[in-house]
């Protein structure tokens, strides 16, 4: 697949936002990344962190992104405030806001900073799995737009189907396990990764066969990966897993890795997300 150059990628359309004054962004939203309700998260998450990104007073790289979705955001306008609340000497947090009409949709807390050549290691191990020609691509319907702008390749826990001929039975564990990349592909940065963090169909859908009301209330994204590994990766595909750890009361939890196909973690996610059935 020929990649497009970032600057007239549809994603980067999407995520588009302006500086109107010191703190303050005008965005739009896309009809090209809609979701069952509203933009999907992902696009707004990482609208949230181009605005950072945008800021003359930006220090560093992305460390961790807190996006609280508080209300709905409808198509069309919105504006987004970006404050700098606190600049040390290796990180800087910030607190931004984005609204429409007034009234606040988005909520989100980021710590940008400065990565230092430290002692490391890695915990977590990388699924052996087959490579992505071998994995079966999901085709979203069109009600899903946002999905259509990704390719995702199941190796485990696909989504179900959205009208099964025959009854589906509860699946044993809400493990997901896909390649994924932006379709057309598109060279991975930060602004994409921490859309792809929230790729991941809610987890409820697989434990319980069927597609039920969900959405997510709140997503926090940690990003390990330097700008440097990220540029390695180029537009190849990236592997991701997904799973919940407890279901009841309306919510459950969704945690997700994302893996360079080289084998370097890149960053991952943990959500909160309700659901109704």
């Amino acid at each position: 697949m020929t990649g497009i150059d970032a600057s007239t990628h549809p994603f980067d359309t999407a995520i588009a936002v302006q500086y109107t004054e010191a703190h303050q962004l005008a965005g739009h939203t896309c009809p090209d990344y809609a979701n069952m309700v509203g933009p999907f998260g992902g696009v707004t998450a990482a609208a949230l962190l181009r605005a950072v990104e945008r800021h003359p007073e930006r220090l560093g790289d992305p460390l961790s992104l807190t996006v609280n979705y508080a209300g709905p955001i409808a198509d069309g306008p919105f504006e987004i405030t970006a404050r700098p609340v606190r600049t040390n000497r290796t990180n800087q947090h910030w607190l931004l806001e984005l609204t429409q009409d007034g009234a606040v949709a988005t909520t989100a807390t980021a710590v940008f900073g400065i990565r230092r050549d430290t002692w490391s290691d890695l915990e977590l191990t990388m699924p052996s799995v087959p490579g992505p020609g071998e994995a079966v691509p999901q085709i979203f319907p069109d009600f899903i737009a946002w999905g259509h702008n990704y390719e995702l390749r199941f190796v485990a826990g696909a989504v179900p189907d959205i009208e099964p001929t025959t009854e589906i039975p509860e699946n044993p564990d809400s493990v997901s396990t896909l390649w994924l990349r932006d379709s057309p592909a598109r060279p991975i940065d930060f602004a994409s990764l921490t859309a792809m963090s929230d790729a991941f169909y809610p987890r409820v859908f697989l434990r319980r066969g069927r597609y039920l009301p969900a959405g997510t209330i709140s997503l926090t994204v940690y990003f390990h990966a330097t700008a440097e590994e990220l540029a390695d990766q180029g537009t190849e595909y990236l592997l991701g897993r997904a799973r919940a750890n407890r279901f009841g009361h309306g919510h459950f939890d969704q945690n997700a890795q994302l893996w360079g196909r080289d084998g370097t973690l890149l960053a991952t996610s943990h959500q909160l997300v309700y659901f109704k059935g």
